[in-house]
């Protein structure tokens, strides 16, 4: 008979010259193991001696999620990368991770956070908002978290989750209002803070790493690439540690613009999306359960479409082309 875990496992190289304290952490999601996986593999090279930490603090957390992965899917009694901060009062399990996780995080310059996805298609990275001292998300680390979505090794990048979330809440707060406690987070404005966007809270950087579909073959080498690539980057590696990523062409660059809720089980798409597909302005994408056409307002492309998300959560996000510039 399983028991709930009591305890979160953390790995931690101190270098013995100063240097950046960068984490890496895995399964913040119980079943996405790419980054599991990986770290595993890095930490055995160093133990050994194959690898050597030049400078700086490395931390890794394979498993953030310890009861989710345990009962192999996304959430032990609810979404942890959602409404993430210190809680005052602990109702659930992922209170118990937020205590102890927030404080390590802030404790660090930076985060690598290792996800997988339901659907099929290739890795990609989520960066951070630009410079700005807006109250949204004020960031000032745009330089890095640009020059490293550009090493990691993949061939999309995306931009803009925290502020497209945050449009998409005002329709939310109009519809979940039952009184339970699942509504009232999911009607948080806090609700769209997770690993990254808390790491930046504390001044920080962060990059999400989408390591491919949950069971891809070639995840954990994605995964493994882009941990040796940014310890390079950071001078915490020696350029010997991976071969650096010398793309045939740039990424590409995307800004998500808007979020849709599910509102009913009933509501169904149009067709089979995968995330990225292209998507025609005026396109069906899907139809209400009351028979309402949900239509593209634009070109550009359908992202993280989930057809098993629960009415009041996101159903699919929206994305166009970015004029961001990498480093």
């Amino acid at each position: 008979m399983s028991t709930q875990p009591t305890h979160l496992r953390v790995h931690q190289y101190l270098g013995l010259k100063p240097g950046p304290r960068f984490i890496v952490t895995g399964a913040v999601h119980g079943n996405e193991i790419h980054g599991t996986t990986a770290m595993a593999g890095i930490m055995a090279q160093l133990d050994r001696g194959e690898l050597t930490l030049k400078r700086g603090t490395l931390t890794f957390v394979p498993i953030v999620n310890p009861l989710a992965h345990q009962l192999n899917r996304r959430e032990g009694d609810r979404n942890l990368n959602r409404n993430l901060r210190p809680p005052a009062v602990i109702h659930d399990f992922e209170d118990r991770i937020t205590r102890q996780l927030c404080p390590l995080l802030a404790a660090h310059d930076g985060l690598l956070d290792l996800h997988s996805f339901q659907g099929q298609g290739p890795a990609f990275a989520m960066l951070g908002p630009r410079n700005n001292d807006g109250d949204l998300e004020p960031h000032q680390h745009e330089a890095i978290e640009s020059a490293l979505g550009a090493r990691l090794g993949v061939g999309r990048i995306v931009e803009g989750w925290l502020s497209t979330y945050a449009l998409g809440l005002q329709r939310r707060q109009q519809r979940v209002n039952d009184g339970s406690r699942r509504a009232a987070l999911i009607a948080d404005p806090h609700y769209g803070v997770g690993t990254t966007e808390y790491m930046r809270s504390t001044g920080g950087w962060a990059i999400t790493l989408e390591c491919g579909q949950h069971l891809d073959p070639n995840g954990p080498e994605v995964a493994r690439l882009a941990i040796l690539r940014s310890l390079v980057h950071l001078d915490m590696l020696d350029e010997s540690a991976v071969e650096p990523h010398r793309p045939a062409q740039p990424p590409e660059l995307l800004q998500l613009y808007d979020v849709i809720d599910r509102e009913d089980m009933g509501d169904q798409f149009a067709r089979e999306w995968a995330s990225f597909d292209a998507v025609e302005a005026g396109q069906l994408i899907g139809t209400r359960a009351s028979g309402e056409p949900v239509l593209a307002p634009s070109a550009g492309r359908i992202v993280f479409p989930n057809t098993k998300s629960q009415p009041g959560t996101e159903w699919f996000y929206l994305a166009r082309p970015s004029d961001r510039r990498l480093g």
